[in-house]
Parts: C-alpha cells; sequence; structure tokens
C-alpha cells in the first residue's frame, strides 16, 4: 500500500479499496446502446450498405436507377454523390516514420479493396426497405487478383495494392540493442520458434451504431454513436465535414461492450454522417451481426520467428524476433494499423533483464478487412512469443521453468528501468508477483499431481506466463503523431441545493464500471453516501474535454482528475460552511452529508443547507463571499508516457490425446494494477480479459480463403468462449501505487487478455511434452494438436 496516506481515502467510510453495488449495472447489461426505444426523432432514415463481394475488384460501373424507385427509398449514393460533403482521411501517425497510407472515403471509389467495404449506401423510410433497395442496385465488377496474405503482398513483384505508394509495405522497424550476435555465439543453448496468431475480431455484444442528426436551420449536428471517444469523433466529424466547432455535439451513452473496436473511423458511419447533411433528416444505422464480421476492425494476424539465448545457469542471454503482419488495404484513422505491431516490438522480452535485443517489423497491405487496435494491443503476441522461449528455454537446460522466471526478471529493487527496446518502467513487482503465485497455485504440489496423473495416462499441464501492461497514456501515444486524441480528462463536480452532487467527466461507459469508480472516488471525498453521486459521462457538451476511455486510462487518468475536482469543491464547501458557521475551515469536516466538527465529529449543518445558502441565500452570507460549489480539473500523465502494471498468469488443463480436446480446470492471474478504487470492478475486468484471452488462445479464428473470402463470418461458425468451457479464475493482488499521481491507480482492462494465450499456450505444450510434440499456432484447436501428435 502506499506509505503517503489520503486521508480522506482511507478513512474507514471511505468508499476506495471496497466493491459496492452497481446501481447502473442491469442498465448496462441491456446493452441497448445510443438507440433506446424512448428516442422518437421525426422522419427518421436508416442507412444500409452495399458492400464488396470480392477481396479485390474494379468498380465499373454501378447503376441504382432501379433502387432509387423502391417503396420508401429516399436517396441512393455512391462515391460520386459525397465526394464533395466528406474530405478523404489517411491514417497514418507522424511519428511513425516512413509510415504511409493510401486516402480512404466513405464509399469506395473506382475500387474495393476488401470483401465487406461499403460501395454504395440506400437512405429509406425503414431498415427493411433499405436492404430490400440493396438488391435493385446493379454493380457491373472486374475482379482483381487478391493478396490475401502479408507473404504474398510483399513477396518480390507483388503489385501495389494502391499505385501510388509504390509497394505493400506500409510501416517497418527495427531495433537493434545491445550486443546480440556475441550473446547468441556465447549461449549454452539457442531455442527457436515461429509463432503464428490468427486474425480475430472483438465480436461486441452492441454491434456499432450510429444515429446523425442535422438541423439545416442552425446547421447542428448532433451525433449519437457506440463511440469510445466521443471528443476525439468530435474532431473528426470538423476535420472531414464542413462544419463549425460550435455546430457538433457527439453523444454516446452507455455502449455495449467496445474492446477497442469503437476508438477507430469507419467509412459506413463517415457515410451516414454525409447522408444526415446531404438529406436534412435523422439518419441511423445499426451493423448486423454479418456486417461486423467483414466491416469491424480485426486484429492479432501475426507470424514471429523468433530466438532466444541462454546460459546452462540459467540466464538468458538474448532475444531475438522477425514480425509479419497484414493489416488490410488502409491503416485505420485516426489512430492507424501500426501500433499493433509496433507494441510487439516494444514489449517481447521487456520484464526480463537481459540487454541484448534484436527485433524487426514489417506490416504490409492486403486485401482483408483493415487490422487495428483491439484489446490489450500487442501485448498477448509479444508476451506468448516470450513466454514461449521462456518454457522452450528452460526445456533445453533442464531447468524448472518458474525457476527461469525467477532468475531474469527484473528485480523488485531495479526500479527505474530501461528495457533495451526504450520503454520505462516507473516500480514494478514481477518477482513478488511470480512468488505469490506458486503460493496461490500450489506449484509443487500441481508438479507431485501432475507426474503421478501421467503415469496413469491422463495428460495435464501447467503453463506460466509473466506479463506487462501498458496503462495510462500520455501525449507520446497519439497526439505526437497528429492525431485529435487528447491525453488528458476533465472532470466537474458540482453540489446540487438538495447536497447531492453532480460529476460530468469526460472518461466514458462501455460497462466496464466507469460510472461507479467515478462515484466512490467523488462520494469518498466530499463525505457524502455513493447513492448521492450522479456520474454523467459521454457527451462533448456536457462533460469536460477528455480522450475518452481505451487503453486502460479510465481509473489512472480520469480517476485522478476524479480526486482532483472533488478536493477542489470539498474546500470550496468548507470555506463556505466556515463563512456560515463563522468557524474555520480547518476546523470543519465533511461526513455522511454534514458539516461536522472536525474534532469530534459532532454535526453541524447538513449539506443541503450549504447547498441553498450558496445558491438561494447569499443575502445571509459574509460580505465579499463568494459561493463557488463546481470545480473542475484536468489531468494529463506527464513523469512518464505510460503506466506499467504487472503479473503473472497461470493455467492448469487437461489433454486428450485421442480427440485433440483441451479441458480447461483452473486459471489465475496475479495483478499489480497500483491502488485498486473497486477490488470487484477489478477482479471482474481481470476475469473478462482472461476469457477473451482464451478466446484466442483456443477459439477465435477469422478463416479467410486464397481469394480473400471470409468463411466463418457468423456466430454459428466463429467460435467465441462460452461460459461451459471456462474455469474458475482465481484473482490475487498486489498494490504498487502509480507515484505520479495522489490516487495512485494504474490501469486493469487489458491485464486478462495480455496474458491468457501465453499460459495456456504453455501448459497445452507442457502437456504434450512427454509426447514429443508442441504447438504454436493459435488458436490451439484440437486439428492442430492432433497434427502435432501426427494423428491426423
Amino acid at each position: 500500500m502506499s506509505e503517503r496516506p489520503l486521508s480522506f481515502l482511507d478513512r474507514p467510510n471511505s468508499y476506495i479499496g471496497k466493491s459496492v453495488p452497481r446501481p447502473n449495472a442491469q442498465r448496462l447489461l441491456q446493452g441497448r446502446g445510443v438507440f433506446v426505444d424512448d428516442i422518437r426523432l421525426p422522419r427518421l432514415l436508416h442507412a444500409a450498405f452495399l458492400r464488396s463481394p470480392y477481396a479485390h475488384a474494379r468498380i465499373k460501373h454501378i447503376d441504382t436507377a432501379a433502387a432509387s424507385r423502391r417503396p420508401g427509398v429516399v436517396r441512393v449514393v455512391t462515391a460520386a454523390d459525397l465526394a464533395g460533403l466528406c474530405t478523404p482521411w489517411v491514417g497514418v501517425l507522424t511519428h511513425l516514420k516512413g509510415m504511409k497510407s493510401a486516402p480512404q472515403h466513405p464509399l469506395a471509389r473506382d475500387r474495393a479493396c476488401w470483401q465487406g467495404e461499403p460501395v454504395a449506401a440506400v437512405a429509406a423510410e425503414s431498415r427493411a426497405e433499405a436492404e430490400d433497395a440493396l438488391a435493385e442496385i446493379a454493380v457491373e465488377w472486374e475482379e482483381l487478383p487478391p493478396l490475401a496474405s502479408a507473404e504474398a503482398a510483399l513477396a518480390p513483384g507483388a503489385r501495389a495494392i494502391h499505385d501510388t505508394l509504390g509497394d505493400n509495405l506500409a510501416f517497418a522497424r527495427a531495433v537493434d540493442a545491445g550486443a546480440v550476435d556475441d550473446a547468441f555465439a556465447r549461449a549454452d543453448a539457442v531455442v527457436a520458434e515461429t509463432f503464428t496468431f490468427a486474425r480475430h475480431t472483438g465480436v461486441c455484444p452492441e454491434p456499432r451504431s450510429i444515429l446523425a442528426e442535422f438541423d439545416p436551420g442552425d446547421r447542428r449536428l448532433t451525433l449519437y454513436c457506440s463511440s469510445q471517444a466521443p471528443h476525439m469523433m468530435k474532431e473528426i466529424v470538423l476535420r472531414h465535414f464542413p462544419l463549425a466547432e460550435t455546430d457538433v455535439r457527439v453523444v454516446c451513452r452507455d455502449v455495449g461492450g467496445s474492446y477497442g473496436v469503437k476508438i477507430h473511423v469507419y467509412p459506413d458511419e463517415m457515410a451516414v454522417i454525409a447522408l444526415a447533411l446531404l438529406l436534412g433528416r435523422p439518419v441511423k444505422f445499426v451493423a448486423d451481426r454479418l456486417e461486423s464480421f467483414v466491416s469491424d476492425i480485426h486484429a492479432r494476424e501475426h507470424r514471429v520467428a523468433a530466438r532466444m539465448a541462454v546460459s546452462r545457469t540459467g540466464e538468458i542471454l538474448a532475444i531475438a524476433i522477425d514480425d509479419l503482419t497484414g493489416i488490410g488495404p488502409y491503416s485505420t484513422y485516426p489512430r492507424s494499423s501500426a501500433v499493433e505491431g509496433n507494441q510487439i516490438v516494444g514489449l517481447t522480452g521487456s520484464w526480463y533483464r537481459s540487454a541484448n535485443y534484436r527485433a524487426r517489423l514489417r506490416v504490409a497491405f492486403q486485401t482483408k478487412p483493415p487490422m487495428s487496435q483491439y484489446r490489450a494491443v500487442g501485448h498477448p503476441i509479444a508476451c506468448a512469443v516470450t513466454e514461449g522461449l521462456v518454457d522452450l528455454a528452460a526445456r533445453a537446460i533442464a531447468m524448472d521453468p518458474a525457476e527461469l522466471r525467477r532468475r531474469n526478471l527484473i528485480a523488485d529493487e531495479a526500479y527505474p528501468w530501461k528495457s533495451p527496446a526504450g520503454l520505462l518502467f516507473e516500480k514494478l513487482s514481477h518477482q513478488r508477483a511470480l512468488e505469490r503465485m506458486l503460493e496461490l497455485m500450489d506449484y509443487e504440489g500441481l508438479r507431485r499431481e501432475q507426474r503421478d496423473l501421467r503415469a496413469k495416462g491422463i495428460h495435464r499441464g501447467i503453463g506460466l506466463a509473466s506479463f506487462v501492461e501498458i496503462t495510462n497514456p500520455g501525449p507520446a501515444f497519439y497526439g505526437v503523431g497528429g492525431a485529435p486524441i487528447s491525453a488528458q480528462d476533465g472532470c466537474s463536480v458540482r453540489l446540487e441545493p438538495g447536497g447531492s452532487v453532480t460529476c460530468a467527466i469526460s472518461v466514458t461507459e462501455q460497462g466496464q464500471g466507469t460510472e461507479t469508480m467515478v462515484a466512490q472516488i467523488v462520494a469518498s471525498v466530499l463525505g457524502v453516501a455513493l447513492a448521492r453521486v450522479r456520474v454523467v459521462t459521454g457527451d462533448t457538451e456536457r462533460t469536460p474535454y477528455g480522450g475518452g476511455t481505451w487503453a486502460s486510462r479510465g481509473t489512472g487518468i480520469g480517476g485522478e482528475a476524479a480526486l482532483q475536482a472533488a478536493k477542489a469543491l470539498r474546500a470550496n464547501i468548507l470555506d463556505l460552511a466556515g463563512a456560515m458557521l463563522q468557524a474555520a475551515p480547518g476546523d470543519l469536516d465533511i461526513a455522511e452529508g454534514w458539516i461536522v466538527d472536525a474534532e469530534t465529529g459532532a454535526r453541524r449543518i447538513g449539506l443541503e443547507e450549504v447547498g441553498r445558502a450558496g445558491y438561494f441565500r447569499g443575502d445571509t452570507l459574509p460580505p465579499l463571499t463568494q459561493p463557488e460549489l463546481m470545480a473542475t480539473r484536468h489531468h494529463q500523465p506527464r513523469d512518464y508516457p505510460f503506466a506499467f502494471t504487472n503479473g503473472v498468469q497461470a493455467s492448469w488443463l487437461e489433454l486428450d490425446i485421442e480427440t485433440g480436446f483441451v479441458r480447461l480446470l483452473k486459471h489465475w492471474v496475479v495483478e499489480d494494477c497500483g491502488r485498486m478504487v473497486s477490488p470487484l470492478l477489478v477482479d471482474e475486468q481481470i476475469r473478462g480479459g482472461v476469457v477473451q484471452g482464451l478466446g484466442a488462445a483456443l477459439f477465435e479464428e477469422c478463416l479467410y480463403d486464397a481469394a480473400g473470402q471470409l468463411r466463418n463470418g457468423t456466430l454459428a461458425d466463429y467460435l467465441v468462449p462460452m461460459a461451459a468451457e471456462m474455469p474458475d479464475i482465481e484473482v490475487a493482488h498486489l498494490e504498487t501505487p502509480l507515484a505520479g499521481t495522489e490516487l495512485g491507480a494504474k490501469g486493469i482492462g487489458e491485464a486478462g487478455t495480455a496474458g491468457a494465450p501465453a499460459a495456456v499456450m504453455n501448459a497445452i505444450n507442457d502437456a504434450l511434452a512427454p509426447l514429443g510434440a508442441r504447438v504454436s499456432e493459435q488458436p490451439i484447436t484440437p486439428a492442430r494438436i492432433l497434427r502435432a501428435l501426427g494423428r491426423l
């Protein structure tokens, strides 16, 4: 715990560090999103999109005449119709040197570059009428050769998808730190593996959705959308549509899950905005599940060739990786599609002491849906590569894998630490986390049980995975690259006349508990009941400016802003109460909604009396007393580019070598996310992240054929983890408060996803080891296990 206690946060009646009920939980679980039944907008139109059936094809001609005559159809548009309304965008970050991408438009012009790219749009009185009209649009196509794989896209002589770019290399990065060649030359053992990770997607409970309402009279656009970052979305609209800054409002109510899918700009959503401006009527679009599979961003498609050098005494001497990834035909706007690969290069091996590291990254354009940031961007791949190599190295020198980690993890007293790739770690707890994990799971006992069961022909495996997680990103993450994404968040806290508190904050709610976390902080500082705090999020006209919720930043950045705003309001309340009571503010306190004597706790006046006096009875106050019953504060990370968390995960599973099926028996997580505001929310964020990580490890894969056609674009074919397959997930915590903030909180939203695939992969390979087999391709399906065993 912190050596610098915060008096009002550490009091017995504080809500910090306590699991509390979530009054809004049922509302969030309903997943109704921004388009609730009680919204009634006049003359609402519905949009539907004609999407390319080909991965790569030239659009020779589009005939929309028949579709325009369909009942209920108001307008059919193609790219040419929207050219004057929306300027194109290019998804590059200028600080990623050499990165390139082609301009992108709301609707494909001349060519379609992935199966599912929107080509034409229909606006009609109902969704059914709009979809019926799509069948009447006649397109003359000229199918072009696809480039479905990154290997094909970068092969010598490959035709550039975009001629203006010259080739299909979107971005490249190299790192060469230390004496890598010397380390490999003097190693007692060198292990190597090529790890393959399948492309998959977010499968949000609520699909992407947008409603654009444009009032031609005053030229005001109100945008209701399921976005994680409303202020970013407003800036995007201002950049690409002919509207003034004061004429755009973006509202993002409770979003039904996002996982990073909803922080990007999508062509169909830009087309909806353009239709609203063109027609002067509200236009609504909700992607159906079939559309989501071919239009939502994908992620994780990487092939990583990796090596590790190790001494016979268990010292990791060097790591080298070569990462190749394909990102689709465009880099996603505005965050780009290079960040995932860039983070893999930065993160791999970073939690171990070795100073010798070499990495190469190549990011290729291809004719599949765009890839970009998805929960735990790059972390699951970096972790699986690193931890897979560690287990291989342990086997090569006949050392227990837990012991090899113990000898190489950064020492807890060694901070601050700089990794070979340049990442700065303030203060982590890898060694303590490992020891806590081995105790929690009874590692030695499981090893004994494993040996006994192997003698009976039962194949069980134990997998460990240490990791770090990037949280609380500062301006060096996106703003320095030119993206309109704020690194700060703001919070306004107001005392109402009746003694309740309203808090407006720029971080957003997607079901992870943002509103509960903020309310706990504000209620603790102001000494009011949790139920007396109302939190408002997701509205550019009602909240201070801020970045929104992504990259595990809600508590670390938004929570700190809430803390500082509540402290400022608390001081103002005590100043006013002191004037009313003719007492020094320092002699007063706030507890349970009352102004009390700081020494004795005796109640003096209620907060409602302070509120009424401040708002309505200024005549009763001493001269020169100016009530200030609202306070706003912002927070932006400055000391470090990121706040890293760390942890360890472990998996215990059983493998059926006849069928290749894996049964997950138990999963453990030890996590250090700094000060915990709500342990219940922390635990469930970890468990939810673990489940998504298990999906990547065992189930989820977007299967494409050589022509770039998605073969499993429905939930009948695309496997996601279900409750029946999930193990019990036990979570334990360490707390190393972040020194750069008063709250001391880091993020937690992606840690579970970061380490779970590596732990499961290592456990499966541990079960396979006596049989001389191993797997390195995710998802690890029964067929892949049987092939590794030579049984398929």
